[in-house]
């Protein structure tokens, strides 16, 4: 239900901006660069919502090679629903694999609907300029994050039970 939700979410937001912002220029006036703002200066960090067009995958490396990125896209999608729907896991990691792929899938599909992948959010930190991203992106990096998360805490827990069992009493 989650997954869908994030792929529901993300499809709308990026249709909203696709039809109602014009695409990101640098020469636009407008804040930032045609966007809307959303915050300006708080704390030294501003936010608006763009329409960034990448063709390629995070930052827009790879843009050169858009259809083998499709292809190597669609390949880890289909890995991970394999892994979802066959092999038996816990709860809270089948949760972060099901946020990977609905992100993984909600970029493949603006690939075949847009042509390229819409990213919308953008920030800048104290004057530095993140690279624009959107809500696949975010579900994507959430579900890597809390995966290596777990990895950690697993590999210290299961350390420190091992030491504990060797100590003698």
């Amino acid at each position: 239900m989650m997954g869908v939700v994030l792929f529901a979410a993300d499809a709308l937001l990026k249709a909203y901006v696709c039809f109602y912002i014009p695409s990101m220029h640098l020469s636009q006036p407008l804040y930032p660069y045609g966007g809307i703002g959303v915050f300006r200066d708080w704390h030294g960090i501003d936010f608006s919502i763009t329409h960034v067009m990448n063709k390629g995958a995070a930052w827009g490396m790879f843009s050169g090679i858009q259809e083998y990125l499709l292809y190597a896209r669609v390949l880890i999608i289909g890995g991970l629903l394999s892994y979802l729907l066959f092999v038996k896991t816990t709860g809270y990691r089948k949760c972060c694999l099901t946020m990977i792929a609905a992100g993984a899938l909600g970029n493949v599909i603006d690939t075949f609907v847009y042509g390229h992948v819409i990213d919308m959010f953008y920030f800048i930190f104290w004057g530095y300029s993140f690279p624009v991203f959107n809500l696949a992106d975010s579900a994507i990096f959430t579900g890597i994050v809390l995966l290596l998360t777990e990895s950690l805490w697993l590999k210290i827990r299961g350390g420190s039970s091992k030491k504990s069992a060797r100590e003698p009493a």
